[in-house]
């Protein structure tokens, strides 16, 4: 996304939140976005259109909300889970930011690609590299999530659950567990696109719904979000975030806050909550491709003149970003999220994944 198209996406973003002039006139476009999502909806369950099962459960990690909502630190939340109770877990997604690198005559469909940790984020998507690195699992991503499955269970037959990051909408899956993520953002305006934020009605049929953000607007389970107290750079090495509020650590040295997520003034509220001093914040697009990028020269310069080695600025990041960012600015020091959802979610997702498994 470049920056026209950053510019262009915040302001909906704005304008999905109430129902102004804009969103009045985008309104008949939502009404045959909702029915081509109707019509579409319909071909699956009337069979015109194939939806496929995996011969082993699968459950979707999703939002009826375009945008990020907190998917892939659920995801990473619920392998660890699984894996504390001894499953074999593995991840499919779409892998959203990645080349195409398939041969011009081959379909995007038959793309499938297994995340190494080696994997670089521009081959297989910044989301699914860290889920791979962060969790350890078979990660695979595809356009056709069921192909992507296939492969996955092919080369790792020991795998006893798939969990999809993304893909509520990609109904050529069948799926035995649906969870729901909402954040702050809730349901906007309750428009569909591009009126509105909702991709798909709401209401709708699904087995668990959890809130990422501090506002629960309706039914559903809670979570707490909140950064780690130290950050790490892609030598491994640590630095206490408290360290940042005393001068004589990090001498005259400004801290700038990086954010290249779907709302990155999220990730700039939380520093600032840990009192993390920010002289400046960089939002970017979400998925940012950081190959030809570089810090604003207004960061590296103070009166025309460029600072010296001790007052470069230190620049924080997310986990997302780092996976992209550490190919070129290894330095950059990245914030682990800590991303925990209430006892009682955990008790209820428990409970859906024992009753399958006897109904299996």
């Amino acid at each position: 996304m470049n920056a026209t198209g950053f510019r262009l996406s915040s302001t909906l973003l704005r304008v999905w939140q109430g129902r102004g002039l804009l969103a009045c006139l985008l309104w008949p476009l939502s009404w045959l976005y909702g029915f081509v999502v109707r019509f579409r909806q319909g071909l699956f369950i009337s069979g015109v259109l194939k939806s496929h099962k995996l011969p082993v459960p699968v459950v979707v990690v999703g939002n009826v909300v375009a945008g990020g909502a907190g998917k892939t630190p659920l995801v990473m939340a619920l392998v660890l889970h699984l894996k504390a109770q001894g499953i074999q877990v593995g991840v499919i997604s779409r892998g959203f930011g990645a080349r195409p690198v398939r041969p011009a005559s081959a379909p995007a469909s038959n793309e499938v690609h297994e995340v190494l940790p080696i994997s670089l984020p521009q081959d297989v998507g910044d989301e699914p590299l860290l889920i791979r690195r962060t969790t350890g699992v078979p990660v695979f991503t595809g356009v056709n999530r069921y192909a992507a499955g296939q492969t996955l269970l092919a080369r790792h037959p020991e795998t006893q659950l798939i969990i999809s990051d993304d893909g509520l909408q990609h109904l050529a899956l069948q799926r035995d567990l649906e969870v729901l993520v909402f954040d702050d953002r809730g349901l906007g305006n309750g428009w569909l696109l591009p009126a509105g934020p909702l991709r798909e009605s709401w209401p709708r049929p699904c087995d668990i719904v959890l809130h990422t953000g501090q506002n629960q607007a309706f039914g559903g389970f809670g979570s707490t979000r909140k950064l780690a107290p130290q950050a790490r750079n892609a030598k491994g090495d640590v630095l206490p975030l408290a360290e940042l509020m005393h001068t004589n650590t990090q001498p005259h040295r400004p801290v700038v806050a990086l954010a290249a997520i779907a709302r990155p003034e999220a990730f700039f509220e939380m520093l600032r909550d840990l009192d993390v001093p920010l002289a400046a914040t960089l939002s970017l697009p979400d998925h940012f491709d950081f190959s030809d990028w570089h810090l604003p020269a207004e960061l590296l310069a103070s009166n025309s003149s460029a600072l010296p080695l001790k007052n470069s600025p230190l620049v924080l990041c997310t986990e997302k970003d780092a996976v992209k960012l550490w190919q070129h600015h290894p330095d950059f020091w990245a914030v682990p999220l800590e991303f925990t959802p209430e006892p009682t979610f955990w008790k209820a997702f428990d409970k859906m994944l024992n009753h399958l498994h006897q109904t299996l």
